[in-house]
C-alpha cells in the first residue's frame, strides 16, 4: 500500500489558502484503495450512508475523523485530506503524521506535512519534513524546490544552493536559476546575479526572463545603456512586446529622462494604436515632463476613443483649468453632465472649476447635484455652505449645516453649525450647542478650543483663557491654545515672561507657523513698550529688533498678513520711524485680515 502512495505527488497545498484548496493534482493510488474507502463506507452499514427521519433519507457525513490503527496509511491520508479541505489544519496535521507512522518511507507524507507545516506558519518543522521528502526522493525537482524557498525564507542561502543545484553547480531547471538570481539580486551579487541571468536564458530562450534578468543587473550597475541595448535586443526576437516596451520605459524614467520615456510610448503606439494603458501612461509622462498641451492632447485622444472613461475625463478638465482653459474645461464637463446627469465626481469638479472663477450661483448648481448616497455629498455640501457665507446669505448656511448635521454628523459639522449660530447673534446657542457636545474625552479639547474662540472673539476675555486652561488641562501640547493665552497676556500686558514661554512652547510643537511667531514678535513688542515706559531705552531697542526680527519671518511664513503688516507698522512707530510706520499700515489696509 506504501508504494501506492508513493506514485504520485499528491495534491500541493497553497500557502495562506484558508480553506486549504489542493491544486487539481490528485494522488494517485493502487487499486486496494477503492477496496479500503469502500470498507470505511459500508462499515457503518447502509443506515451510515442514508439515515432516515419523518422527512425522508437525508445525507450525513461519514465518519472519516476516526483513527484506525489496523487500517493502512492509505486511510490516514484520506482523512487528512477531508479535513484539510474543511480547513482544519491541526486535524489534517495529525491524520498525516499517522500515515507517516505507518509508512516512514513516503516521501508523499513527508512532502505533504511540510507544506502544511508551512501554511501553520511552522517554518521549523517544515523545514524538516522537506528535508525528509528530499532523502527519500533526491531526484524531485518539486521537492528541490519547495525546500529551496524554505531556505530563502530562512536566509540560508548555502542550504538553497544545496537544494537549487544540481552536482556541477549549475541550476536544475530554469524557475531555479530565476530563483537563485533573484537571491543574488538581493544579496547585490550582481556578478552572480548576471551569471544566473545568462543561464536562465539559455535554459529557456523562448521566454522573456533571462533577458529580463540580464537588463536588471544592468539597471542595478546604472548602466542603462547596456540595460537598453539587451532590452532591444530582445525586440529582435520579440517584436513589439509589451513587456519588453515597458521596461524601456521604466530605463528612461531611471534615467530620469522624460523624454525619452515619451519617446518609448510614442513607438509603442505605432504598433498598438489607441491602446489605453499606453495612452495613460503617456499623458502622465507629458505631465511629470510639464508638457501640459501634449498631456492634453493625449487625454482628449483617449476621451475620444474610450467616451465612458470619466476619470480620464475629468484629468483632461482639470489639465484644462490649469492651463487657463476655465470655458473649455467647464463646457467639457457640463456637456457629459448634460448627457449623463448622474455623474456625481464630474458635478463636483464642474462646482471647483465655477467656483475658482467666480461664478458662485453656478457652483452652488452643481455642487448641488452631489446627493447623499455619493461619497462627496458632505464636501459638496461644505463648498455650498462656504459660497452662502462668502455671499452673506448666514441663515441659508445654517439652515445647510444643520441638514447636513443630521445626514452626516461630525465634529467639525458641529462647530460650523455653533459658529454659524454666533455670528447670527445666537451666543447662547452657539455656547450651548459646543457645551452639549463635552463627554469627559479627550475630545472635550477641541470643544473647550472653540467655546474659548467664540469667547475671545465676543470680548469675554477671562471666559477665553479659563477655557483654553482646560485645553492645556486635556492636551498640554496644544500649540493653539498655548499661543492663544500667550497672545492674550501680551495684548493685555500682563505675565509677558509666562506669555514668552508659552509661545516658545508653542513654536516648539509648530515651529513653521507665522501666526505664532507673529505672537512672539508682539510679546517682543509689548516688552519693548513697557520699557520705554521705564525709560530703559537701550534695553527696549534691544527688544524691538528681536520683534522686528520675528515679525518680518511671520510675515514671510504667512504670505502676507493684514495683522502682521500692522505690528510691524506698531514697531516701526516706537522706533520713531514714520515713514517705515506708515509704509506697513498701508500694506495692511491692502491685506485680507486672518481668519
Amino acid at each position: 500500500m506504501a508504494a501506492g502512495i508513493r506514485r504520485g505527488p499528491g495534491p500541493t497545498m497553497r500557502r495562506g489558502d484558508p480553506r486549504g484548496r489542493a491544486t487539481s493534482r490528485p494522488i494517485r493510488r493502487s487499486i486496494p484503495c477503492i477496496g479500503l474507502l469502500l470498507l470505511v463506507l459500508l462499515s457503518g452499514g447502509c443506515a451510515a450512508l442514508l439515515p432516515m427521519n419523518g422527512d425522508g433519507p437525508r445525507k450525513r457525513r461519514i465518519p472519516l475523523r476516526i483513527e484506525r490503527a489496523e487500517a493502512p496509511a492509505d486511510y490516514d491520508v484520506l482523512v487528512g485530506e477531508f479535513v484539510q479541505v474543511e480547513g482544519d489544519f491541526e486535524a489534517a496535521r495529525e491524520a498525516y503524521e499517522r500515515a507517516a507512522a505507518k509508512d516512514p518511507t513516503s516521501s508523499v507524507i513527508h512532502e505533504r506535512l511540510a507544506r502544511l507545516a508551512w501554511q501553520l506558519d511552522d517554518v521549523e518543522n517544515a523545514l524538516l519534513e522537506a528535508e525528509r521528502a528530499f532523502e527519500l526522493e533526491p531526484d524531485s525537482v518539486r521537492i528541490r524546490f519547495f525546500l529551496g524557498r524554505l531556505y530563502r525564507l530562512r536566509r540560508d542561502f548555502a542550504g538553497l544552493d544545496r537544494v537549487l543545484r544540481d552536482d556541477a553547480g549549475r541550476p536544475l531547471d530554469a524557475d531555479s536559476a530565476h530563483a537563485l538570481f533573484q537571491v543574488a539580486l538581493e544579496r547585490r551579487d550582481l556578478l552572480e546575479a548576471e551569471n544566473l541571468a545568462r543561464q536562465l536564458a539559455e535554459l529557456e530562450p523562448e521566454q522573456l526572463r533571462g533577458i529580463l534578468a540580464l537588463a536588471t543587473v544592468s539597471e542595478q550597475r546604472e548602466d542603462f545603456d547596456s540595460a537598453e541595448e539587451i532590452v532591444r535586443g530582445g525586440l529582435e526576437s520579440f517584436p513589439d512586446h509589451f513587456l519588453l516596451y515597458m521596461r524601456l520605459a521604466r530605463i528612461e524614467r531611471a534615467r530620469k529622462d522624460p523624454g525619452g520615456e515619451i519617446a518609448v510610448y510614442e513607438e509603442m503606439l505605432r504598433s498598438h494604436p489607441n491602446h489605453y494603458g499606453i495612452l495613460q501612461r503617456l499623458g502622465q509622462a507629458q505631465i511629470d515632463a510639464n508638457d501640459l498641451d501634449g498631456a492634453m492632447q493625449t487625454y482628449s485622444r483617449i476621451v475620444e476613443q474610450y467616451p465612458d472613461e470619466l476619470n480620464t475625463l475629468r484629468r483632461l478638465a482639470q489639465l484644462e483649468f490649469s492651463a487657463g482653459r476655465y470655458e473649455a474645461a467647464a463646457r467639457r464637463l457640463q456637456a457629459v453632465l448634460d448627457r449623463e446627469p448622474d455623474q456625481p465626481e464630474l458635478a463636483f469638479a464642474l462646482g471647483q472649476i465655477r467656483s475658482a472663477t467666480g461664478d458662485e450661483a453656478g457652483a452652488i448648481e452643481a455642487f448641488g447635484r452631489v446627493g447623499p448616497q455619493d461619497p462627496s455629498y458632505a464636501e459638496a455640501r461644505l463648498q455650498i455652505i462656504g459660497l452662502l457665507e462668502s455671499q452673506g446669505r448666514l441663515e441659508e448656511a445654517l439652515a445647510l449645516t444643520e441638514e447636513l448635521r443630521e445626514i452626516r454628523p461630525h465634529r467639525q459639522v458641529d462647530f460650523h453649525v455653533a459658529a454659524l449660530r454666533v455670528q447670527l447673534g445666537d451666543f447662547e446657542g452657539g455656547i450651548a450647542l459646543l457645551s452639549s457636545l463635552l463627554d469627559g474625552s479627550d475630545a472635550d479639547a477641541g470643544v473647550f478650543f472653540q467655546i474659548g474662540v467664540h469667547h475671545g472673539t465676543a470680548g469675554n476675555d477671562d471666559e477665553a483663557l479659563r477655557s483654553m486652561q482646560r485645553v492645556l488641562e486635556i492636551a498640554p501640547n496644544n500649540a493653539n491654545a498655548l499661543n492663544f493665552i500667550g497672545y492674550s497676556w501680551a495684548e493685555r500686558g500682563e505675565n509677558l515672561a509666562e506669555a514668552e514661554a508659552l509661545i516658545r512652547r508653542a513654536l516648539e510643537i509648530s515651529p513653521d507657523d507665522g501666526f505664532i511667531t507673529d505672537s512672539l514678535g508682539w510679546v517682543y513688542y509689548k516688552m519693548a513698550e513697557s520699557l520705554f515706559d521705564q525709560s530703559r531705552k537701550e534695553e527696549a531697542f534691544r527688544l524691538l529688533d528681536q520683534a522686528q526680527k520675528q515679525l518680518i519671518q511671520a510675515a514671510e511664513l504667512t504670505g502676507g498678513d493684514a495683522v502682521v503688516s500692522e505690528h510691524l507698522g506698531d514697531v516701526m512707530l516706537l522706533r520713531g520711524d514714520m515713514q517705515g510706520a506708515l509704509d506697513y499700515y498701508e500694506e495692511a489696509v491692502g491685506l485680507e485680515v486672518r481668519e
